[in-house]
């Protein structure tokens, strides 16, 4: 095989030799090399190469064959019902309710396991029913996914403060003095919620879990996104111990889709106040008299039918993850991560200017196996990301282009100030995000956008090697001719 720059497989041979001299831990995740091929033998049978388990990770041969079989041998119902194909149902879901407490070591008299339909819902259930009033306080990083930004607007809508903490360029952490500031200060006869990322979907900056603790110790309800963390890092709740943790399982192990998880400390959840009630919620409910009573605890929260054929396939994933061992996992990421790093950074035109600009933390030290970058020519000029994601597509490479639906550290970042955002917004019509772009480089030859190559339980040296390999076939390119 040969590479697009024309490196052949000796090359990348050699390269992987002088990798696993510098890494000897990577011998112990050698079984993923197998599962490789067992499990996942359709990436090299099609020739991909896939570095995006950010936005979803890559289901195995094996967790679809334990589903399939599990639909082919049994008579499954709506569980609302005690009937035989009901009662089916129910206990494979309540199967799959225990085993997320298990594999997250949530002590089952302190948390529930909520089903929603993904990281979103289980945020948006947290947001619509925290019981915000004026002069309460909605604290959160610049660095978060939309979907906990987006609990703004319940807070700011029932009179609440929001306020947003800073990250810090280059690395993209935490201004920890302002953080520590504003979390001593909470609503001290209200009610307070602080949200954060584990790790960072844009710059995989892994922020500290001991914020959650201090938070709490002053009064603060924690909403912990743990939803790029949890596929290659160990979470456990009885030692963090966050009110709400928001989940997607398909960025664990590939499949199932639609269906999340909203672990909730029941003392928090207690807290909670339900704006309406629909079918599955509910014990009673009455037209005549307009009253209701709700259920208690997760059946409160698991509104309508729960997608219950596909709840079952959580266990299969979690046990697969378990038979691999998530310290394992964590280590083939976290050498994978380093070495794409390292070579990245160390890409360089002939005139001495880099290739590469990453955005956030240039070591391994506390940050996941995320990569967020731009390519730049000899003149320093910024080569398009769309530009990049149609060549690497082309390469059979897939990554993911955009502002990963993290605003704020992407604002932060490239740079952007509070006029060059205002400017999105400035005439009251919606502005699509290609418009957006044109506006910025407008402005001051600015961008949104960006590359992230992210890693995961499947990936290999030769993939790492081969987006390394597609990265330097842009030395010496203008932007223009790219």
């Amino acid at each position: 095989m040969t590479t697009p720059t024309g490196h052949t497989d000796r090359q990348m041979d050699a390269a992987f030799q002088e990798f696993l001299k510098a890494n000897p831990v990577f011998e112990t995740t050698r079984m993923l090399d197998d599962l490789r091929r067992t499990e996942y033998g359709r990436l090299d049978r099609l020739g991909q190469v896939f570095l995006d388990y950010t936005g979803g990770g890559l289901y195995a041969d094996s967790q679809v064959r334990d589903f399939a079989e599990m639909l082919n041998n049994g008579i499954f119902g709506n569980p609302h019902s005690d009937s035989p194909a009901s009662s089916a149902t129910t206990a494979l879901v309540e199967r799959a309710r225990t085993a997320v407490l298990e594999y997250f070591n949530a002590p089952p008299d302190e948390y529930v396991a909520i089903f929603t339909p993904n990281a979103t819902g289980a945020i948006k259930l947290v947001g619509e029913a925290y019981p915000f009033g004026p002069g309460d306080r909605y604290l959160l990083s610049f660095d978060n996914h939309n979907s906990i930004n987006g609990v703004r607007e319940f807070a700011r809508r029932r009179g609440a403060d929001v306020t947003y903490v800073p990250v810090v360029p280059p690395d993209l952490r935490f201004d920890e003095d302002q953080l520590r500031a504003q979390l001593d200060q909470p609503n001290m006869s209200g009610n307070n919620l602080f949200a954060y990322p584990s790790q960072s979907n844009f710059s995989g900056v892994q922020h500290p879990m001991e914020w959650v603790s201090y938070a709490r110790e002053r009064g603060w309800d924690v909403l912990l996104d743990c939803a790029a963390f949890a596929p290659s890092n160990r979470l456990d709740l009885a030692q963090v111990l966050p009110d709400f943790v928001p989940l997607s399982f398909y960025k664990m192990f590939g499949y199932p889709t639609g269906v999340g998880c909203l672990l909730a400390r029941k003392s928090a959840l207690a807290k909670l106040v339900r704006p309406w009630f629909a079918g599955g919620t509910i014990t009673i409910a009455s037209v005549q008299a307009e009253k209701h009573f709700l259920a208690e605890g997760e059946q409160a929260f698991e509104e309508g039918t729960l997608n219950y054929l596909n709840i079952p396939a959580v266990e299969i994933g979690l046990k697969y993850m378990q038979s691999i061992g998530i310290d394992r996992i964590h280590d083939r990421i976290s050498t994978l991560t380093a070495w794409l790093l390292e070579n990245l950074i160390g890409l360089r035109h002939s005139n001495g200017t880099p290739v590469v600009r990453v955005y956030g933390p240039t070591t391994m030290e506390a940050r996941g196996g995320t990569l967020t970058v731009n390519l730049y020519d000899p003149k320093e000029t910024l080569i398009d990301h769309r530009r990049i994601d149609q060549l690497a597509g082309r390469a059979k490479i897939s990554l993911r282009t955009g502002c990963f639906c993290n605003p704020g550290a992407g604002e932060l970042a490239h740079g952007l100030t509070q006029e060059d955002m205002a400017a999105a917004f400035e005439n009251g019509e919606r502005m699509t995000f290609e418009q957006f772009l044109t506006v910025l480089q407008d402005r001051d030859g600015k961008s949104a956008g960006a590359v992230r190559i992210s890693m995961g339980l499947a990936t290999n040296f030769a993939d790492v090697y081969r987006f390394w390999d597609f990265a330097q076939s842009f030395i010496d390119q203008t932007a223009g001719e790219v």
